[in-house]
């Protein structure tokens, strides 16, 4: 650089003014980068597809709730109908909040685009003009054949023809940047236009559902109110039902003890016939290492009365595999029933109607319609159909060291020892004692310690 300045002279500075140029319009034209989030969000398809789940569930205890409505006095069905409308309305309404956040959070992506694009349109604009006013005011061909006949040999000629070639293509290069800039531009503003209007809309959905919610708030309170005046007689009904699900425990927990001694006394005959060759052990702890199953001695038997959890369990391979594949399906199994809503959930909590009042469910009370087919959530092995006094019809089904069962059907269609399979019918739902179609589905697993029960909720997936 130095040799080409000293052999200009001040007046035949062209070159460097040249070279200048372009130097300066290919250093200061840099893209902007384009703003960027740190952030991972909820996909707004995940919210859609939640907010169509959570309306469709609204239907669906809707119309259960139209048929409850035609006996004009409140019953519980209809308060637990009413109950699980709220909260799924609440549920829609916290979604609806997510999107309008999602959208919130797009807008503002949006909105910095738009505003770095516009810069980078600026910016592009000025350098080619000044590009466009340099070449006009460049433009003898005195200039540019001074440029070139200044060459020192023929090389150095070819070179400052490149320069001139780069410079021209670098002018061409500035157009295809500005029309590209101005497209992306429309295109991000066009976006946010939409983004925009989607909130808007979102925003009118969110008014009407809390409106929705309040109109069925004090529809909720109203039939309350109503039961409220029937309460000794609701109060003699829960301890009766107490007493039914104290019964039927306890036949369950009977019939599970009588199924594991007798897998556990056919697995002992295989192995004093093969010489333990074919037989699977598996230590029994918190019930948690695998599928263990509690050898249950018959009743009186010592075993039975000194049973530990560190005694050791013996399953057949089948078994082991039933209960393997069981426990890998949790949280993807089907409902018991093809359509309905939970009315009761799990475990220990306070009654609707009188909040002082504990109850608790072994399972989930799932309301369904009229007639609808019961059918088994995984394939298994019936082991019992049996009824207690005051209850409905009762089908257990074995699998592995997982028991399901199906508590209120009006008729059943297996019997004990049928080998049954995913969705297979086990019989038809019967109705409760306000005359509606309920059906108690339970959980069961017997371990080290003795049965328990499980929660149906963690184990189900969709109703369908």
């Amino acid at each position: 650089m130095g040799l080409i300045i000293g052999y200009f002279c001040p007046r035949c500075n062209v070159m460097m003014r040249i070279l200048i140029t372009v130097l300066f319009l290919l250093l200061s034209v840099v893209p902007l980068s384009r703003a960027q989030t740190s952030h991972v969000y909820p996909s707004k398809d995940t919210l859609l597809e939640r907010r169509k789940q959570i309306m469709e569930a609204i239907k669906e205890t809707e119309r259960q709730l139209e048929a409850i409505k035609n006996d004009k006095k409140a019953t519980m069905g209809q308060l637990r109908a009413l109950q699980n409308k709220l909260s799924d309305r609440q549920r829609l309404i916290g979604n609806i909040n997510q999107e309008l956040h999602h959208i919130d959070r797009d807008i503002k992506v949006s909105s910095r685009e738009v505003q770095t694009l516009t810069q980078k349109l600026d910016q592009l604009k000025i350098k080619y003009a000044q590009s466009v006013r340099y070449s006009y005011s460049t433009r003898s061909s005195y200039d540019m054949l001074a440029f070139l006949f200044s060459s020192r040999d023929f090389n150095d000629a070819i070179r400052r023809m490149k320069y001139l070639k780069k410079f021209r293509d670098f002018r061409k290069y500035q157009v295809v940047q500005i029309n590209q800039t101005q497209t992306q531009l429309q295109h991000k503003i066009g976006t946010l236009n939409a983004e925009k209007t989607e909130q808007a809309q979102l925003l009118n959905t969110q008014v009407k559902q809390k409106q929705v919610l309040q109109e069925e708030t004090d529809q909720t309170n109203q039939v309350v109110q109503e039961l409220k005046s029937k309460e000794s007689r609701l109060l003699a009904d829960i301890e009766k039902n107490r007493r039914i699900a104290a019964n039927i425990s306890k036949a369950i927990n009977k019939i599970i003890d009588r199924e594991m001694a007798k897998a556990a006394a056919e697995v002992r005959r295989s192995h004093d016939a093969k010489g333990g060759a074919n037989t699977s052990k598996i230590k029994a702890s918190s019930g948690t290492e695998g599928p263990g199953i509690a050898v249950n001695e018959p009743a009186g038997s010592s075993s039975s009365r000194s049973r530990s959890s560190d005694v050791e369990l013996l399953l057949t391979p089948e078994d082991v595999e039933l209960a393997g594949n069981f426990e890998g399906n949790r949280g993807k199994m089907y409902w018991p029933v093809e359509k309905g809503y939970i009315t009761d959930h799990y475990g220990k909590h306070p009654h609707p109607l009188a909040p002082q009042v504990m109850i608790n469910n072994d399972g989930i009370d799932i309301q369904t319609s009229e007639d609808a087919r019961v059918r088994c959530v995984f394939k298994g092995t019936v082991t019992s159909v049996f009824s207690v006094a005051g209850a409905n019809k009762i089908v257990m089904v074995k699998h592995g060291n997982y028991c399901t069962v199906y508590n209120g059907l009006s008729a059943v269609s297996v019997k004990t020892g049928d080998e049954v399979d995913v969705k297979q019918t086990l019989g038809t739902v019967a109705t409760n004692d306000e005359g509606l179609p309920v059906v108690n589905f339970q959980i069961w697993k017997a371990q080290g310690k003795g049965n328990v029960t499980l929660n149906p909720e963690q184990w189900i997936g969709k109703a369908r």
